[in-house]
């Protein structure tokens, strides 16, 4: 189909923005580079914070789940065009409040940031590192994750 793309994760084609190329291009990597299963990975996925009136929606671009079904790693994709500043980690961070992720990643496609969190606050990795890395890691402070 001209101008889609089909997302292995929603089972569906889709429009292929330049968003969606980033999507797509980094759950390629993923699952090829960090052996992340396919099926341990969701796209698209609605999140809600507060109840009634003061009700927040969001959409995360990709989470990563553990293998009891928790949330491991929340994705946020921009276009290539897209600076990865404050503003786009912010937005990351709003998710993990409602997700509680021990990893987080934000991606234009020509730039990659990854952070793991460590003592109640993310900090910058090097590497991305394995699927199996990620499930065996267990922060310490968890009891102060919203930083």
């Amino acid at each position: 189909m001209e101008g889609q793309v089909r997302d292995p994760l929603r089972k569906k084609w889709v429009a292929l923005t330049a968003e969606e190329r980033v999507r797509q291009w980094f759950i390629g990597v993923m699952h090829a580079q960090m052996d992340i299963p396919m099926h341990m990975m969701m796209s698209e996925v609605f999140l809600q914070c507060g109840e009634g009136p003061v009700r927040k929606r969001y959409r995360a671009d990709i989470l990563v789940y553990d293998r009891e079904l928790q949330p491991l790693m929340v994705v946020e994709c921009k276009r290539p065009d897209v600076d990865l500043d404050g503003a786009v980690l912010e937005q990351a961070m709003r998710y993990n409040r409602i997700l509680q992720v021990r990893f987080l990643a934000v991606t234009n496609g020509d730039r990659t940031m990854l952070f793991r969190r460590e003592d109640g606050w993310f900090r910058p990795v090097s590497e991305a590192p394995r699927y199996a890395d990620m499930l065996a890691y267990n922060p310490a402070g968890q009891q102060n994750m919203e930083k």
